[in-house]
């Protein structure tokens, strides 16, 4: 008997109704829990799923009570039938395998076609290094347009949830001198600024970073630069008016009176009393602590942070970052003295029963330009002997500061890149790696001139593919480039999946040029602008002669001018050795390749996918400016060296080829973004920046240093 029509439609209505809902059963509540539970519901409503509370659901989702023998971070996800079941090994473990889930559903997986799976950390450790706009360590204007931003908590809720999706742990913050922005220290009143209502709105922010934090099961960590104090302590209560710091200059001797280890040590003590979701402290031995031997300064640091997280009486963790200076200079070199020293002071730290361990101590991988070689070639204050490993340590574990100087305004994204990194420094003694910069604060969008609609509000939403590469291969070094061409696709459709393959060889440009380019502190390089110090000390454009005569990081890339003068003397390169025409060569094939990947995706309709597909076309033709200017550095030291004329007229032909490569550059760039304020060039008071330029950066402000170089080979005279 055939049905009425109108009942049909019914039934298949009511079926698909009830196909499409679902229920979360929680078997245990915490902060935790609650939060992997709102993540699950956003992501099934957000695909069109109705949460049942009093039904029988189509689907159940099941989050199951802690199983500490799966592990620390670790969870297992089962499927059975329709029935989803999430296992962790603790709260984090519960929270990242719920994340997963919710991976797959906005992908458009169906719950009923989700696969099993388990993962587990490969690195413990896996921080942001975040530093705080307000008495930040650079005084500059291109970090105080952060501050209102900071202030805002729901930037801290989308930079937390950015945090925890890419499986980011820990949160530090890092502020030269923190305290008065948190607390009123109860024996130093006047020592800050803010009166009740001020202090009481910095409270509520801090307060709540931190309760944000720990609901999402991310540390949170305190890292102040030493010894420095407020300027209104200092006017206040200082005993020794010499030592004033008010302007809080980093290379100045450290003041060791007692009233400020006091103070000092109190405030600790009281910080940590007033926020109880805090986690830990830091320590940097370096600035203000001029004339200080590596002893002293270790004795102070035990004297005042190390003592006011005892007096705390609650445990906590610690941070102990591994000096640079074996002097009592504040800028000095490494020694195996002070390697020593120190490994005794944190293994002592570690063994104290109010730190929780392991002690974290952090090393710069490759100084300020992580973002270069995967070797590490040297850290902060030069070579790194094998002191603090050798043998391994027992309360402390090694974190790698990956800091980024080099790109700010274009995307990134090499996944092989990431994976070679973490596979270089998977020893024993290896906790994990920080992540972050100490001349840009992923806050405020300055960059972006199009304005909306696009799909991010904050800088550091920008940047996606680069938190997401280094969060889930920190975490999981085996996840595939297939989930992360999966986001390109569920951004911006099936057409955008090439992006992926195109980031990965067009933004490889900066770190082989942080390859053969050797570098030491934040502003000797920052390759998104093919700047470096010149012999002024100043920021500009790597001339075609700098480019000539720097020599290389890479222990296996050779500079131009050791190139020419071997070929000169007839000697040659085995396979192994990265020379400048085969690096060109390089740079040339994989940025025309990236060109190509792009050209076809459509992005007129679509304002945030022009930028994605832009910024693989500026890395490319910065890449391929490169290439011709690596090529037309050798030819121009070949005839310099050897009067060969046409050598002459090939350097000329290249650098014209390097100027049209700069100009598309320029072509692209410049309706996208705007003139961007650098850190790198707000310090240099007095330069040409600041008079022409007004201190901002852009590739069109370069134009005319680019172009120099041509003029440079065309004045070019043999001996």
């Amino acid at each position: 008997m055939r049905l009425p029509l109108l009942l049909v439609f019914i039934l298949l209505s009511a079926r698909i109704v009830f196909a499409q809902t679902f229920h979360i059963r929680q078997n245990h509540t915490s902060a935790q829990s609650n939060y992997a539970a709102k993540q699950l519901i956003q992501a099934f409503q957000s695909q069109g799923y109705t949460l049942l509370h009093d039904k029988q659901p189509e689907y159940t989702i099941f989050l199951e009570k802690l199983n500490p023998t799966l592990g620390a971070e670790t969870y297992t996800l089962e499927r059975q039938n329709k029935n989803i079941t999430i296992t962790g090994g603790d709260e984090r473990g519960l929270i990242y395998g719920a994340l997963s889930l919710v991976e797959d559903l906005k992908n458009g997986v169906k719950p009923d076609k989700i696969a099993a799976r388990n993962e587990r950390p490969h690195l413990p450790f896996r921080a942001i290094k975040f530093d705080l706009p307000w008495d930040t360590y650079r005084h500059s204007a291109a970090l105080d347009l952060h501050y209102e931003t900071c202030r805002d908590t729901t930037y801290w809720k989308a930079f937390l949830d950015m945090m925890v999706a890419n499986r980011f742990n820990v949160l530090s913050l890092w502020n030269l001198h923190p305290y008065t922005y948190m607390i009123r220290p109860a024996n130093f009143p006047k020592s800050t600024p803010f009166n009740d209502q001020e202090l009481a709105e910095w409270k509520t922010l801090f307060t709540a970073i931190f309760r944000m934090a720990r609901e999402r099961d991310i540390d949170t960590y305190l890292i102040p630069f030493n010894i420095f104090t407020s300027p209104e302590f200092s006017k206040a209560y200082n005993v020794n008016p010499a030592l004033n710091n008010l302007d809080h200059k980093h290379f100045v001797d450290g003041d060791t009176s007692e009233i400020v280890k006091r103070y000092t040590r109190e405030s600790v003590t009281q910080v940590l009393d007033e926020y109880p979701d805090l986690t830990g402290f830091g320590l940097t031995l370096g600035e203000g602590m001029g004339g200080m031997t590596p002893q002293q300064r270790e004795d102070w640091m035990k004297a005042t942070i190390i003592e006011g997280m005892r007096m705390a009486g609650r445990k906590t963790k610690l941070i102990h970052r591994i000096p640079f200076s074996s002097t009592t200079g504040s800028l000095g070199v490494t020694s195996v003295d002070t390697e020593k020293l120190t490994r005794k002071s944190i293994e002592a730290e570690g063994a104290l029963d109010f730190i929780e361990g392991p002690v974290w101590a952090d090393l710069k991988y490759n100084w300020s330009h992580a973002h270069s070689t995967p070797t590490l070639v040297k850290v902060h204050g030069g070579k790194l002997y094998d002191t603090y490993f050798n043998p391994d340590p027992s309360e402390y574990k090694i974190t790698w500061t990956a800091r980024n100087e080099d790109f700010f305004c274009l995307r990134w994204g090499v996944p092989d890149f990431v994976r070679a990194h973490i596979a270089a420094n998977n020893q024993s003694y290896v906790g994990g790696y920080f992540l972050g910069s100490e001349t840009y604060i992923p806050a405020k969008d300055y960059f972006t001139a199009l304005g909306t609609p696009v799909d991010w509000t904050y800088a550091f939403e920008r940047q996606w593919l680069f938190y997401k590469l280094w969060g889930r291969l920190l975490y999981n070094p085996a996840t595939g480039d297939e989930v992360f061409r999966a986001e390109f696709s569920r951004r911006y459709g099936k057409a955008a999946a090439p992006l992926l393959d195109a980031y990965a060889l067009a933004s490889s440009t900066p770190l082989r040029l942080a390859s053969a380019f050797d570098f030491t502190w934040d502003f000797s390089l920052y390759s998104e602008g093919m700047m470096a110090h010149d012999a002024r000390k100043n920021v500009s454009y790597i001339s075609v002669d700098q480019l000539i005569t720097q020599s290389p990081l890479d222990p296996n890339y050779v500079s131009v001018q050791e190139y020419v003068q071997k070929r000169k003397a007839g000697e040659t390169f085995d396979n192994q050795q990265m020379t400048p025409i085969r690096l060109a060569s390089l740079l040339e094939k994989d940025c025309r390749k990236a060109l190509d990947m792009v050209k076809s995706i459509p992005t007129a309709d679509n304002r945030s996918l022009r930028y994605e597909v832009a910024d693989v076309q500026a890395w490319s033709y910065l890449g391929l400016h490169l290439a011709e200017k690596l090529r037309g550095a050798v030819a121009l030291q070949t005839y310099r060296l050897t009067g060969q004329f046409q050598r002459k007229e090939e350097a000329i032909g290249h650098l014209k080829l390097a100027l049209e490569h700069w100009d598309e550059v320029i072509k692209i760039t410049r309706p996208l973004y705007n003139d961007m304020p650098l850190v790198h060039l707000t310090e240099q008071k007095g330069s040409s920046w600041e008079e022409n330029n007004k201190l901002l950066f852009h590739w069109a402000l370069l134009r005319p240093e680019v172009a120099k170089d041509l003029e440079t080979a065309q004045n070019a005279v043999f001996p």
